[in-house]
């Protein structure tokens, strides 16, 4: 048995004895837009069917052959979660964090998929949805907990009814629906590094109910969990206003419209990185507070500015039929300064500037006649995702980096469902999509800053000027039969697939094009068929096998949920950013190539038990819940830059093998009201930030413990203490590496002469990291008028 085996299940061992967890996600979608009842909101044995929508209809969740987890707000509010990161510890097989350098863009990776690179040009490998409104960058994705009816994970390709870049599996944040009596709620926080919250929301019915206005409004900030020595700012903090609007008109039981407006700005101090080395030429030493920074640029200033307004209607003209329509324009607008080396100095300064909008369109008719269930519909987006940033390096060299991009696609789907009997079901769908994709791409060389940063003069060297258009045609279907011994028992097999869009490489260098036509000309001689090849990329796509069994037994005190899969992904996009030597000229460059071919296998197991009734009091209920991840993520083919085979010594990035997590909860009536205790720890197991091994910066295996305690005192008023990160346990999520290495096994090449290792790019040498969360506590108090 391997070390890391063993260890994962020492760990698990050790989680169940200490029956340690947070409320229990359900293991669900909840129905949208109805409001949602989830397991976590009343007692397990209590309940009856939880309705789903992962198949864009309303269908009980056991009937449903995906693999779902789903968080209502109840459970949020009672975990203390503070944005959508706090969900990735307790779903099996899933990453989510805060892209590096940045408070507000978003890494995630679903079942071994997904994309750590936020530069324009490259696609996400999950989905988020707000709303049912899929966000196509993951600029300010990071979304703020406050005011959400639930939050869905959709495990594994969902590009039938979800469409593209949703190959890894899809998460939706879906908004709370306003009540049909006029209400106000406040909800207040106070913690740790003076967190302090608010939240003011209400809504207020018109025209005997079928009009309806509402909105709230979001206030979140909190102290620096670090200093930055350079600037005086303070590292990790938190500042950001948001507010949402939402208007509701339903003139009969046959028809809903809704419009709903948000807006976010994030003032949010630059996230400065810890330096994991001394500095190469200065030796300034590495600081003790892994949350302290050094790092000296400040501009542009951190601020990122997101909106989005999105229209949702729904008829039903007969009982048979339902037409929907989704409709949505979004924009966000970020400037952020990445200081990579974290010194003073000017070493690596990354000044930057993101700029996304993106208009989409999607209508569905849904037909339910009998053992007959279908789907059909279309979707279109037209976005644009502008990236702008300088690399300064010492001696006043800048390289410039500027890509726009330009996305098209549209798509029809459809997804059908017959039942047989009542045992025996089978679902088919598919989707085919027109992806168009139109780059502009600009690398050039200056002394001093380029002139989007400020910067008067001409380029000294000119790399690419380059405009290129890629069209791609994709169809991704998916199929699974069902098989349904009795009402609470459930066992399917599945086959899906999707695909991520391809693309250019904002950062490859067109005079470092070789002559890939054999025509005797290079990018360097002005070669442009050779430029186009050598910056562009396919697209990527996974096929998943799958099999499941869910079941609710024992008078539904025990619920579960198993599923095994097997993916194949094929044209793996893999990114590399290195430091080159043009004309002389240390500068920065990237190129992306479809170098890897993976096989993705995996098992998940979740769960919730009533362990006791009546224990204490009467009414008193002790519950337990679990999740269990098992990912066996392996390269079948990697080739790389030296056009050698490597798969044997590439690990998947931000892919942990083991994942799990269990909770302990006691709920006990308490005269109008309720007092609920929780205990949690998850577990995560030993994850690589890239594919080759980096010493110091890839981070073991590792527990955090959260407990919570919430006194619901009546229908007025509830109080609750929440901590989590008990231990103040300190790991890594993200960093940056210029190190040389050995490309085989990742060990650091040092300097024959002073044993020093050796920068690839900028004197100083980058090895930084950021960090995840430490220990916080705070205290919430909740007022409903």
């Amino acid at each position: 048995m391997s070390p890391r085996f063993s260890a994962a299940r020492a760990l698990l061992q050790l989680s169940v004895a200490a029956t340690a967890l947070i409320a229990a996600p359900a293991f669900a979608q909840t129905a949208d837009p109805a409001p949602a009842t989830t397991q976590a909101d009343r007692p397990v044995e209590e309940e009856g069917d939880i309705l789903v929508t992962a198949r864009r209809r309303e269908e009980s969740a056991i009937n449903v052959p995906i693999a779902i987890t789903s968080f209502s707000g109840a459970q949020l509010d009672q975990s203390g979660a503070a944005d959508i990161t706090d969900i990735g510890n307790y779903t099996p097989n899933v990453t989510l964090e805060v892209s590096r350098g940045t408070s507000s863009t978003l890494t995630a990776f679903i079942r071994g998929v997904g994309q750590q690179d936020p530069v324009g040009g490259f696609e996400a490998g999950v989905g988020i949805y707000l709303d049912d409104v899929y966000l196509n960058r993951p600029q300010a994705a990071v979304l703020d907990i406050y005011e959400v009816e639930r939050i869905e994970v959709l495990r594994g390709p969902q590009g039938t009814l979800y469409g593209r870049n949703t190959i890894g599996g899809a998460i939706k944040y879906v908004t709370k629906r306003l009540s049909d009596d006029p209400t106000a709620t406040l909800r207040g926080v106070y913690g740790s590094y003076n967190q302090a919250d608010g939240v003011l929301s209400g809504s207020v019915p018109f025209v005997d109910g079928k009009v309806k206005v509402g909105g709230a409004l979001a206030r979140l900030s909190r102290d620096g969990f670090g200093t930055n020595f350079t600037t005086g700012e303070e590292n990790y903090n938190k500042d950001i206003w948001a507010g949402r609007g939402t208007l509701e008109i339903e003139p009969s039981a046959d028809a809903f419209f809704r419009v709903t407006g948000d807006y976010t700005h994030d003032r949010t101090n630059a996230r400065g990185g810890h330096r994991l080395i001394p500095g190469l030429v200065s030796q300034i030493p590495v600081l003790p507070n892994v949350f302290d920074t050094r790092g000296g640029l400040n501009s542009p200033a951190q601020d990122v500015v997101a909106w989005g307004i999105s229209g949702f209607g729904e008829v039903r003209p007969a009982d048979w039929l339902t037409f929907r329509s989704i409709t949505a324009y979004r924009q966000d607008d970020s400037g952020t300064p990445i200081d990579f080396d974290a010194l003073p100095a000017v070493d690596v300064d990354v000044p930057a500037f993101y700029n996304n909008y993106q208009f989409s369109q999607e209508i569905q008719f849904l037909v339910e006649s009998g053992g007959f269930n279908g789907l059909v519909g279309a979707y279109y987006l037209d976005a644009g995702s502008r990236t702008t940033f300088d690399v300064r390096l010492p001696g006043t060299v800048t390289a410039l980096t500027f890509g726009n991009v330009r996305t098209d696609t549209a798509a029809i789907f459809g997804d059908f469902t017959y039942d047989f009997n009542e045992m025996f079901s089978i679902s088919a769908g598919g989707r085919y999509t027109w992806d168009n994709r139109r780059s502009q791409i600009q690398r050039n060389v200056y002394l001093g800053a380029s002139p989007f940063f400020g910067g008067t003069t001409n380029p000294i060297v000119r790399q690419t000027d380059f405009r290129g258009r890629l069209s791609f045609k994709q169809f991704t279907p998916k199929v699974s039969v069902s098989f349904k011994p009795n009402d609470n028992n459930t066992l399917y097999a599945s086959y899906a697939e999707g695909f991520k869009g391809g693309g250019f490489d904002p950062r490859g260098v067109g005079t470092a094009a070789p002559d890939l036509n054999g025509n005797g000309q290079n990018g360097a001689q002005g070669d442009q068929a050779d430029i186009f090849n050598f910056l562009s990329f396919d697209p990527e796509d996974v096929r998943t096998y799958e099999i499941g069994y869910k079941a609710s037994l024992f008078d539904r005190r025990l619920n579960i949920a198993l599923s095994a899969f097997h993916s194949d992904y094929q044209n793996v996009q893999i990114p590399g950013s290195v430091g080159v030597v043009v004309n002389g000229i240390q500068t920065f460059a990237g190129i992306t190539t479809n170098a890897g071919k993976a096989q993705i296998r995996g098992i998940e197991l979740e769960g919730s038990a009533v362990l006791a009734r009546n224990l204490g009091v009467s009414g008193g209920r002790l519950t337990f819940a679990w999740t269990a991840g098992y990912l066996d993520a392996q390269y079948k083919s990697y080739i790389d830059s030296r056009g050698l085979q490597v798969a044997d010594r590439r690990a998947v990035q931000n892919t942990p093998d083991w994942t799990a997590s269990g909770s302990i909860s006691y709920n006990v009536p308490i005269n109008d009201g309720a007092l609920n205790m929780s205990a949690a720890v998850s577990y995560r197991g030993d994850s690589q930030q890239f594919e080759v091994p980096t010493a110091m910066l890839d981070q073991p295996g590792f527990a955090l413990f959260d407990a919570n305690a919430v006194w619901t005192v009546n229908k007025t008023f509830s109080i609750g203490v929440h901590g989590r990160n008990l231990f103040d346990k300190r790991y890594i999520v993200a960093g940056y590496n210029f190190l040389s290495q050995n490309p085989d096994t990742g060990a650091f090449n040092r300097n024959p002469v002073t044993g020093n290792f050796i920068s690839t790019l900028g004197a100083e040498g980058i090895l930084t990291a950021y960090y995840g969360n430490p220990r916080q506590v705070n205290v919430t108090a909740q007022v409903k008028f």
